[in-house]
This record gives C-alpha cells, sequence and structure tokens, in this order.
C-alpha cells in the first residue's frame, strides 16, 4: 500500500498541478518513495514546458530503468540531442525491462512503458506507442490505461476509448484516475450534455490543497461545450492568472473560441493571432489553416461569371 505521499503527489500529477508538484521538495533518498515521488516531479516538468530541468534532478550515471526513461522523454520533448537517439534509448529500454533477469520492479516496468508510450504518442508513432503501452495485451495498467485512451480519443476513435475504459472497469478499482479516464471520454463525446465531466471537474477544483490550471482550463471547456460562455470565460482567465499571467496552448484556445461565441466578438483577432504564431502546431490552427486553404483552392477554380448586361428594349 502507497503513503499517503505518494497518493497526493500521483493526484497532483494526474490532475495537472503540476506547478505545485515541481515546487514540492524531496523526501530522504533511503526513503522507499524517493524514486516515484522524483519519477512524477520530474514528469511534472516536462509536462509544464521545462524539460531541461530534468538534467538536474536525475543523476546521469542512474541505474533505474524509469528515471532512465525518464530522462530520455525529457530529452526528446526539449530537443536538447537527436530526437530519434532518445526515442531509440526508450525502445532499446521497453526491451531491456523483458529481460528474465532484470532488477526492476513491475511498477518500474509499468512507468518505462508509459513514458515510453507518451514519448512514440507525441512523435506520431500511434500504433508502436499503442503497442508500448499493451493496448493489444489488455494491460492491466491503469495509468497506461489511461494514456490508452487519449491516444483513442485524439484520433477520433472515441469508441475504442470507451470500450478501453468498460474493460478496464472490470479489474480496476475506482480511484481518482479512473474518474479522470470516465471525464475524459464524456468531454469528447458529451454523454449526458457533459453533466458527469463537469460534475467531476468542478468537485476537483473544490479541493483547496490542489490548485491546477488545467483542471479549470478543462471544466472551462466543458462550460463552453454548454453554451456558458461567461462561466467558461470566467475559468479561462482563472486559469491565466494561476499560470502567472501565461497561456499554455489548451487555455489560449479555449480562450479564443470563447471569445468567437461571445456577442461582442471582444479581442478574438489578437488572441487567435497570438495562438497562431505561439502554437502554430496546435490542432484547431492546423485545421484552421486547412480550411482556409482548400477554400483559396476551391476559390481559384471557380470563375465569375460576367455581370448580365440589360439590353435597350
Amino acid at each position: 500500500m502507497e503513503s499517503s505521499d505518494l497518493y497526493n503527489v500521483k493526484q497532483q500529477f494526474f490532475l495537472g498541478a503540476f506547478k505545485s508538484l515541481m515546487d514540492r521538495g524531496l523526501p530522504d533518498p533511503s526513503s522507499e518513495d524517493y524514486t516515484p515521488i522524483l519519477v512524477y516531479k520530474a514528469r511534472a516538468h516536462i509536462a509544464h514546458g521545462d524539460a531541461q530541468t530534468v538534467s538536474s534532478l536525475i543523476p546521469s550515471d542512474t541505474e533505474n530503468f524509469a528515471l532512465k526513461a525518464v530522462s530520455a522523454l525529457a530529452s526528446y520533448v526539449a530537443g536538447t540531442g537527436s530526437t530519434e537517439s532518445a526515442l531509440e534509448e526508450l525502445r532499446d529500454l521497453c526491451v531491456e525491462i523483458e529481460g528474465d533477469d532484470v532488477e526492476a520492479t513491475e511498477r518500474e516496468k509499468g512507468w518505462v512503458r508509459a513514458v515510453a508510450g507518451t514519448a512514440f504518442a507525441r512523435a506520431g508513432e500511434v500504433e508502436e506507442a499503442l503497442e508500448t503501452l499493451g493496448a493489444e495485451t489488455a494491460t492491466e495498467n491503469l495509468e497506461a490505461v489511461a494514456i490508452i485512451i487519449q491516444i483513442y480519443l485524439s484520433i477520433h476513435r472515441p469508441d475504442l476509448a470507451r470500450k478501453e475504459f468498460e474493460r478496464s472497469k472490470q479489474w480496476a478499482e475506482d480511484d481518482l484516475l479512473l474518474q479522470l479516464i470516465e471525464a475524459s471520454i464524456g468531454l469528447v463525446t458529451g454523454k449526458d450534455g457533459y453533466s458527469d465531466s463537469h460534475s467531476f471537474y468542478t468537485e476537483q477544483l473544490a479541493n483547496p490543497s490542489l490548485s491546477s490550471p488545467h483542471l479549470l482550463t478543462a471544466r472551462g471547456v466543458t462550460r463552453l461545450l454548454r453554451g456558458e460562455i461567461a462561466e467558461a470565460k470566467s475559468d479561462l482567465e482563472e486559469a491565466v492568472s494561476q499560470q502567472g499571467g501565461h497561456e499554455d496552448a489548451e487555455t489560449l484556445a479555449a480562450s479564443v473560441v470563447a471569445a468567437g461565441l461571445g456577442p461582442k466578438k471582444d479581442g478574438v483577432e489578437e488572441l487567435w493571432s497570438r495562438l497562431a504564431s505561439t502554437y502554430p502546431n496546435h490542432p484547431l490552427v492546423e485545421s484552421v489553416n486547412a480550411k482556409a486553404e482548400q477554400f483559396d483552392e476551391f476559390a481559384a477554380k471557380y470563375e465569375i461569371p460576367p455581370l448580365a448586361i440589360p439590353t435597350a428594349a
């Protein structure tokens, strides 16, 4: 059974309270919680866009497979070396942990697969990511399942995401991560008018010990989908405030949509310009740009007929 400290750390990581986790101190190196907490703390830095810091957290000569995997993911995300080399290192680690004489716990092996699957998904290697995470072998690692479901949702297969979720309920405990998975599926599918997703995010935001701009953004998006524009804007503004005035890609994209749906369209052009220039690879930017190119292509093929000039009677 895990300690309360590790439980709180996992809660912060899964709910996107990365800043709180980054600021959290590490336990004594002799503690059983030291490596697990270091794994989540380093991953929080990566998720927060601070992958470079990981090199100062994890010793370069570590022999722990999970920490090696996190370091490789940090290198890939930060682009401090060859991205392909980082991916190859993760592939090698996935092979190593399958050895009969490997000195690694099942929990450590699960972290390696989760981290490697995350990297492969980010690299666009969807099939490799799903295979690594155990989608084909019905894994019973809930963190791997959560990533598998996020991948399915990202490729517009909510049917597969729901199937994976229903399967996981047969063996997984009804814990926070399972509820988060269900909320994510509900947010994409619109189940029950987004009520389950809205209730989950609201319940977690009521926790006074948890500060997560990602939860605020998620609830803001849910409120947008429910037509609650003013409330959504309030959540998004609070998310930006909690990030010290900095807008991550998700919050900024949601703010663009919120501004566009408002009656006055206040600031939508400025927000869109900022999103397109700061996050040119965001799906919303890519989608709008693709549609603009398609419109120009169709317009170029359309010949405007000459104006009809009436003849004298």
